[in-house]
């Protein structure tokens, strides 16, 4: 058997135990030394393929098709600073639990430390940002070796996805020549039909006497909050809510919890947490007796200060399977479960012990008086960023998806967001918190079906612009709503803006261009809506647009941060007589 039948054979075995396993997607950057993997993969008729250029835009497209399908998507490409790129989407991948297929091509080990071209040292390159690393034999196609490939793709597969999902890498060395062969007879190998590595999975779920010596503790107290964080299980709204009904407390819900839009009973959810408890009186009046948090730490920062501050009372954190995501530093009881089957379970073993009834009522009026404030308008014609975040929502279609940037974007649209009836899928890079791959990521939202809204600043735009190329080449249909502040509008609202002498160069980082050529550039539409009626106007006009829009609302930073503070100031204001 000759070099290329050997090349062709593992590859194709590998390749197809990726199908077997699971995987349906793939992102390519193109490149020589992967050429066997591409052409392999472009081959093989069970796997979609998608051709992104620049690796770090393949990469968070990746990551956002991932996010959207929460399943593992793969990503290929050459030797060198090509799979260095990717870095910065693993990091992302690997906090924010979205499970990705990295398969770097390499150069043979007689080729390594040695100056040749694109030969760098791969080996763990992503160090302990991947869950799991192997570095693939050369090929070899003896029925030792098919089986091995098939095994370690089946092992990645299913690594990528398990417990908590994350990266996998796996990284394969190619000796030339590099074109397979795809003339072969049984090309694929031998085929069961079912994976290398079947598997059997159950979810995590606490025993009887657990949840009833946990009950017995929680509903011992008059006084609780049920928080729901980040977190992407569709099933999780219904359960929390029903367990909340069960309890009578009331539940603060971060906007990427996905339990504010929904059908589901909201009568209980305070979605006006974030401005309720920017006032330092109330947040140590509002003292509860215990806090059980689902999902990851909440966006709003007055959460973190309010939870700091109780730090002597029980706070509990539930993983559906591992991890210590509490960066209070508090005190804190670890439940692994779940989440969704432990809230089902806690409620069906409520004795109907009923929770301070004022309480709640104290809760649910303040986050009424605090909604009234934040959407009642403004007299003035210009958009300020809370209301371009408002007129998105009142407009945004029905099963579709938001993807929100980071900074002043999503922090915006936790104040702004109000339970809606509205089916959405609410997204984010909240893992490492980062503006780069931003429109990457909303694209790759996009390639996996749904609508998509994505809403960011200037300066995430501008960090990826690049990643709109994948809505030309693919036809994606989606919506982008660029607030522009002429800079790093979230640092107006932090110490650094007292520091004039050195803050627009360091901080403010003004752009001073116009979006509206790159937009043009890509083949996309762009609109320019200068108050609240024309920008729901273009919202909706882009919604009906078959391809890439973009919205752009122009705001000035200083005219923002006194908005904010005045609607704040109002809140505290009206919120203080309650207490």
């Amino acid at each position: 058997m000759n070099h290329t039948e050997e090349l062709t054979r593992y590859t194709a075995n590998f390749v197809d135990e990726l199908v077997q396993s699971g995987l349906t997607d793939v992102v390519i950057s193109p490149g020589s030394r992967s050429t066997p993997l591409a052409m392999t993969i472009a081959e093989h008729p069970g796997l979609r393929q998608r051709v992104v250029i620049d690796e770090r835009s393949a990469a968070f497209f990746a990551l956002g098709m991932a996010k959207k399908k929460q399943h593992a998507v793969a990503i290929v490409c050459s030797s060198g600073t090509a799979a260095a790129n990717y870095l910065p989407a693993v990091v992302e991948a690997y906090y924010s639990r979205v499970p990705l297929l990295v398969l770097t091509a390499d150069r043979p080990h007689e080729l390594r430390d040695t100056g040749a071209p694109q030969a760098i040292d791969q080996i763990k390159m992503y160090g302990d940002y991947a869950k799991w690393f192997h570095e693939m034999a050369l090929p070899e196609a003896d029925e030792r070796m098919l089986a091995y490939a098939r095994g370690k793709a089946s092992r990645a597969v299913n690594t990528a996805n398990e417990d908590n999902p994350g990266p996998v890498h796996l990284n394969f060395p190619f000796r030339e020549p590099l074109i397979p062969d795809f003339s072969l007879e049984n090309l694929w190998g031998k085929r069961s039909g079912e994976p290398f590595y079947t598997k059997a999975e159950g979810k995590r779920r606490l025993e009887q006497t657990q949840l009833e010596k946990l009950s017995s503790k929680l509903q011992s107290f008059q006084k609780g909050l049920i928080v729901c964080g980040p977190q992407t299980d569709q099933t999780f709204a219904t359960a929390v809510t029903e367990l909340a009904e069960a309890w009578q407390i009331p539940i603060l819900a971060d906007p990427l919890s996905q339990v504010r839009a929904g059908q589901h009973h909201k009568d209980l959810i305070i979605e006006s947490y974030d401005a309720i408890l920017r006032s330092e009186s109330i947040r140590e009046h509002l003292k509860p007796d215990f806090i059980i948090r689902f999902g990851a730490m909440p966006v709003s920062k007055p959460y973190l200060f309010y939870v700091k501050e109780h730090d002597c009372i029980p706070q509990l954190v539930v993983e559906n399977t591992s991890g210590y995501r509490e960066p209070a530093g508090n005190n804190t009881e670890m439940i692994y479960a779940d989440a969704a089957l432990l809230c089902k379970d806690l409620a069906n073993i409520a004795d109907g012990t009923a929770f301070d009834k004022d309480w709640l009522q104290t809760w649910q009026q303040m986050n009424q008086t605090a909604q009234t404030l934040l959407l009642e308008s403004d007299d003035t014609d210009a958009v300020t960023e809370g209301e371009a975040v408002r007129c998105l929502l009142d407009v945004v279609p029905d099963d579709s998806s938001i993807y929100v940037g980071n900074s002043m974007a999503v922090r915006d649209l936790d104040t702004f967001f109000m339970n809606t009836p509205k089916l959405l899928d609410v997204l984010s890079n909240r893992g490492a918190n980062g503006i780069d791959g931003m429109i990457s990521s909303g694209m790759g939202a996009a390639a996996a079906g749904d609508p998509v809204t994505l809403l960011l600043g200037d300066l995430s735009f501008f960090h990826d612009m690049n990643g709109l190329l994948t809505a030309k080449h693919y036809g994606l249909n989606i919506t982008i709503l660029v607030v522009n502040n002429n800079g790093g509008g979230i640092f107006s609202f932090l110490p650094q803006v007292n520091h004039e002498m050195h803050f627009e160069a360091l901080f403010g980082t003004p752009l001073d261009i116009e979006f509206k050529q790159a937009v043009n550039m890509y083949g996309g539409t762009y609109q320019q809506p200068v108050n609240e009626a024309e920008l729901k106007q273009a919202l909706a006009k882009g919604y009906q647009y078959d391809g890439l829009s973009v919205v752009e609302v122009k705001t000035d930073r200083t005219g923002n941060l006194n908005w904010h503070r005045d609607k704040w100031r109002q809140i505290e204001e009206s919120l203080l007589p309650l207490i």
